[in-house]
């Protein structure tokens, strides 16, 4: 990945780009709405599940010691947002069904649990029945079907039908219904499937690709701009159509995108751990509202371990671990101008025993990029912004 081939096109637009007030202004000349998200996971992934399920999320090999980590693991944890953190899901109505959908920035798929999934497949789940939906079609020949490289995935058929998030409906949308689930997902039954906003250059559909719910969507909206305004401990919002200033404070930072491997693609340019100096250093980077943790270069990392009393890499949970009573400090990441800060209480993800704790920074080894996954953007406030394409980052109000 290399950002230097973004064009001077994208550079020029990037300056002429609606600006924050303006695209507030825009919700009068078109639709732009707010969703919450409103369903907590009464479970989440283990952090060596977790980090595990990224690298298979992303086609890459896992270490060695990561696969042996995640294989010991029971997979999930309890979800306690008072001590630790809670993953949330937002409703979306697909053929006239309410189902529980988590928003994905690194993919690119709207796939849901089905009525042609076996029973013992979809037990616990809300799922999708196309022969309920007097708007549902059928596309003769078209599949699906995403596999991970940690042997989990899920496959199943297309149909076109009409697909509701907040304001905007969007008719003839393509749903990919599962017709077989791997167990990792089948455990899962708060989820009910995924809607994603990458770009429709990585949909699994085929032969022929189809486009993204949003990007149906933009024509509809007032601007063509979503936020992610994720929360610790308790339910966020996505924002479509325009930026609401309540929700951020201080500067917006833009900086450019590229589509080129069809995700939210951007350089990160450092980082500064507590009260320390900032060290200069390149990353390319994607934003990813699927992936919980946030994965950086070795060197970024040790540097923050280095700080937290008692942590070391722990190959028996294939990555850093502390004592959970360890304080931990915060970390900070540049993005083009601005510096954005996790406070260090983000950064205990989940516990592995009574005493020891998973570390929400992790290594990116082998994955070939770093991905700005939940823990970073729980801290900010996020803009996805395809008029040029452009992410913005900006600090929440205290």
């Amino acid at each position: 990945m290399h950002f230097s081939k973004l064009s001077a096109a994208s550079a020029i637009l990037s300056i002429v780009a609606a600006s924050p007030a303006e695209y507030e202004s825009l919700e009068k000349r078109g639709l732009a709405f707010k969703v919450d998200q409103t369903v907590s996971k009464t479970k989440i992934l283990s952090g060596p599940a977790a980090v595990n399920a990224v690298y298979g999320k992303y086609h890459k090999e896992a270490p060695s010691d990561v696969k042996a980590a995640a294989a010991a693991n029971t997979g999930t944890v309890a979800a306690n947002p008072e001590e630790y953190d809670s993953e949330y899901l937002c409703p979306v109505t697909v053929g006239g069904q309410l189902l529980n959908l988590d928003f994905d920035t690194g993919s690119s798929d709207l796939w849901v649990f089905s009525s042609l999934l076996p029973a013992n497949e979809r037990t616990g789940h809300s799922i999708y029945t196309p022969s309920k939906s007097s708007t549902s079609k059928l596309e003769s020949g078209e599949t699906w079907d995403i596999s991970y490289g940690d042997g989990s995935g899920a496959r199943g058929i297309i149909y076109a039908d009409t697909v509701v998030i907040g304001a905007v409906t969007v008719t003839s949308q393509a749903v990919e219904a599962a017709t077989s689930v791997s167990t990792q997902f089948t455990e899962d039954t708060d989820n009910d499937g995924l809607v994603g906003f990458a770009f429709d250059s990585i949909n699994t559909a085929s032969p022929n690709k189809v486009q993204t719910w949003f990007g149906n969507a933009m024509s509809k909206l007032a601007a063509p701009v979503f936020t992610a305004n994720l929360k610790k401990g308790k339910p966020g919002n996505y924002n479509f159509g325009y930026i609401n200033s309540a929700e951020y404070t201080g500067a917006i930072t833009y900086v450019p995108v590229s589509t080129a491997n069809g995700f939210w693609e951007f350089t990160g340019d450092g980082y500064a751990v507590g009260s320390g100096a900032f060290v200069s250093s390149s990353t390319d980077a994607i934003a990813d509202t699927g992936t919980t943790l946030l994965y950086l270069p070795t060197t970024w990392v040790s540097a923050y371990y280095a700080k937290v009393s008692g942590a070391s890499y722990n190959s028996g949970q294939g990555g850093y671990t502390f004592p959970c009573s360890a304080t931990l400090p915060s970390f900070t990441v540049g993005i083009g101008s601005g510096r954005f800060t996790i406070p260090g209480t983000y950064i205990n993800y989940a516990p592995v025993s009574s005493t020891v704790c998973f570390g929400g920074i992790q290594r990116n080894t082998g994955i070939g990029f770093s991905i700005y996954g939940d823990i970073f953007l729980k801290a900010v406030f996020a803009i996805f912004d395809q008029s040029v394409p452009r992410l913005g980052f900006a600090a929440k109000p205290q």
